[in-house]
Formats: structure tokens, sequence, C-alpha cells
């Protein structure tokens, strides 16, 4: 720690007393800090501070908490490491049952300077990053999408790598385009995505390999495919329609999906996610022969889905309005995942298949219905 303090001291004289004369030059949003983007290729991977112990809890942060995947990600995690040992954040106000379960803090990803005193005065160790905008609602804001996803990804690359953290960031389906192979595809061959969602986590997964290799940053990342979750609504994404299904079977009865019937695309259920997720994050680097894995549970079509659904429910009605944005994104995604090198490095092995999926959903939806019916 003393090396990078004084490291730190002499980097910050070096930027502000520039030889010329001139003044310093003005950096957009962030101050300058020492970060690597000012670490010379002589120091190249030892500059970082040393992270926690292996013995000890890691202190976790998970921005972009109020979607999807981040409240189950901190119930599990305070459930393995203590309540609070993990911090949930968004630019959003949360409801009142997250904000009482545990500690919950305003972070905006592209404010550097707050996620830097954040990650400070909490002494993080492992920094889960959600915050991103999905597929669909990306490609009707991409200048939002940009920003989200590109420069607050530097942000938290450059926070991370400072302070030595384990950093994870999660990846898409969407992460492949029209030219990949797409049954099955492997974890590495041709990326070429057609949305800003997809190039976003193409660059994600090449930035965090880089920092990787070139400032020893710990980066792991897992390509999800769409995940499927009882107790959060759909959020925008091209996979939402085997989220709404289960909600409008219970409801209404009747279903109206926006894909073709026949469009296959990789799934799984959320508590598979989220333990991989952990499995992952826990898994000792040197059992890690990449830093970006594929993950996958099944693998089906809605009209699969739908079939599944009637076997509980006969009575469903389904219609297909296609949405041609939608649809043109999920034709150029992969049909099926090979994710044998997780299952084979890091013994990843999924619980859920459709038949268990569509019970669980049906059971938690109905329940919770009933509830609301009978409040």
């Amino acid at each position: 720690m003393p090396v990078i303090r004084v490291l730190s001291r002499v980097a910050k004289q070096a930027l502000l007393a520039p030889g010329c004369g001139c003044q310093p030059v003005a950096v957009a949003v962030r101050n300058i800090s020492f970060s690597p983007r000012q670490v010379t290729s002589g120091s190249d991977a030892s500059f970082h501070s040393v992270s926690f112990s292996e013995t000890d809890h890691p202190k976790v942060l998970i921005t972009g908490g109020l979607g999807q995947l981040g409240v189950g990600l901190a119930q599990m995690l305070r459930k393995r490491f203590g309540k609070n040992n993990v911090i949930l954040s968004d630019i959003r106000k949360p409801p009142s049952n997250v904000f009482h379960s545990g500690p919950f803090i305003y972070a905006d990803i592209l404010d550097y300077k707050n996620l830097r005193e954040i990650v400070v005065n909490n002494r993080i160790t492992w920094l889960v990053h959600y915050s991103a905008l999905l597929s669909a609602v990306g490609e009707a804001n991409v200048p939002l999408a940009r920003a989200v996803n590109i420069t607050g990804l530097h942000n938290i690359l450059d926070i991370a790598a400072e302070h030595g953290l384990r950093l994870f960031v999660p990846s898409t389906i969407g992460a492949f385009g029209p030219t990949s192979p797409r049954n099955p595809t492997p974890d590495l061959c041709v990326q070429r995505p057609r949305t800003i969602y997809g190039v976003s986590k193409v660059h994600a997964e090449l930035m965090g390999e880089y920092y990787h290799h070139r400032y020893g940053l710990d980066f792991r990342c897992l390509r999800y495919p769409g995940i499927i979750s009882a107790d959060s609504q759909p959020g925008g994404g091209t996979t939402d329609y085997a989220v709404q299904i289960f909600h409008d079977a219970i409801k209404t009865g009747k279903f109206e999906c926006n894909l073709k019937p026949d469009t296959r695309l990789p799934m799984m259920y959320i508590d598979d996610c989220l333990r991989a997720t952990l499995e992952v994050m826990e898994a000792p680097a040197d059992l890690l022969s990449m830093r970006t894995y594929n993950i996958n549970a099944m693998s089906f079509s809605p009209d699969e889905l739908a079939q599944e659904v009637q076997k509980q429910l006969p009575d469903l009605q389904v219609d297909y309005n296609i949405d041609h944005v939608r649809q043109a994104i999920a034709d150029s995604w992969p049909m099926n995942f090979d994710d044998s090198n997780a299952r084979n490095d890091w013994g990843w092995k999924h619980d859920y298949d459709l038949p268990e999926l569509c019970q669980t959903m049906l059971n938690f939806i109905g329940a919770e219905s009933r509830m609301a019916q009978a409040n």
C-alpha cells in the first residue's frame, strides 16, 4: 500500500505540473486520479492493491441492483456472506421490501467520483456490474445505451483495476450475430452483433480480458442466455416473452407473443443463473481457462413453451403478433449455447429443464395471484 500511495503522488505531480508550462488538461466527468489510463507499460499488472484474503468474506457492490437479477443475487450473497457485506445500488428508488432487506445506496455508474467513493468508503472487494440497457430498449435509445453500456463500463473497469477488485460483468446471447454459428454457438467464434446492446457486450468482454492481461484485473464474465424469473417484471429484452407468458396465462388466460412460434433461443431459470454467477466468482483462478464463458440450461421456441404451459393450463390461448425489431434481433442470436468449457473448467451444471421451469413459474405466480386476490 505505501508503494501505491507513492506512485499515486508521483503520477499526480507529473500530470499536474507539466514541463511545458501549459495548464493541465481538464478531464470531463472525472477528476484526475491514479487509474489504469495513467499507468505506463513498465508498471503493467503490478500497480493495483492486493485483493481480499480468501479466508475473509468479500464485501460486494452490485450496480443496477433493481433490475431482473440484482435483488435475487443480493439475497443469495447475503445468505452466504452476511447481510451487511452486500450493498445493492441503483439510480432508482427501491421498493420498501428491498430497502429494508439490506444495505442500499444511490450509485450512478456515469459518476466516476461517486463510484470511487463508494468503493473506498465501503472497502469493496467484489463488484457485480449489472447496470445496462437491454436489447430492445437499447435500440430505441442508442445514445443512452452507448453511455450506460460503454462509458459506464469504462468507469467500472478503471475503478476495479485501481482497487484490486474481483469484477463480474455479464454478457449475453446478444453478443453474437447472424454470421456466428447458431446451433450450437461455442465460446470462441465470430461475433458480429447487430444491436448496440450486443456491440457493447462484446466490447465489455474484450475490455475485461484486456484489463486482465494488461493490469492483472480479476475479470470474470458469463454469457447469460434468456433469463426467466417469477419475481420481476420483463425489462425490455427480446426473450421477455418467456416471462410474460406465465403472468398472462394466470391473470387473463390469453397471451400474445411478439416472436414467431418456431424462434428457438437458449434459456435459463433465474436460480440457475444466480448460482452460476456465484460459482464462477468463487472458482479458483487457476481453474479458469478463459475469462468469458457460455452457460446454458435449455433451448426452446415460443410454441414449445406454450405447449408445456398448456399441460398445466389447457385453456391458455396463444396468439402471435410479430414485433419485427425483436424478431430480427432473435434471428441473429444463438439457438443453442455450447457451455462445455464452463462444465469442464469449474463444474457448471444446471438444475432446471423446461418442465421444472414451467412448474416452478406457475406455482410462484399462481400463489402470488391468489394472495393478491385474497387481500
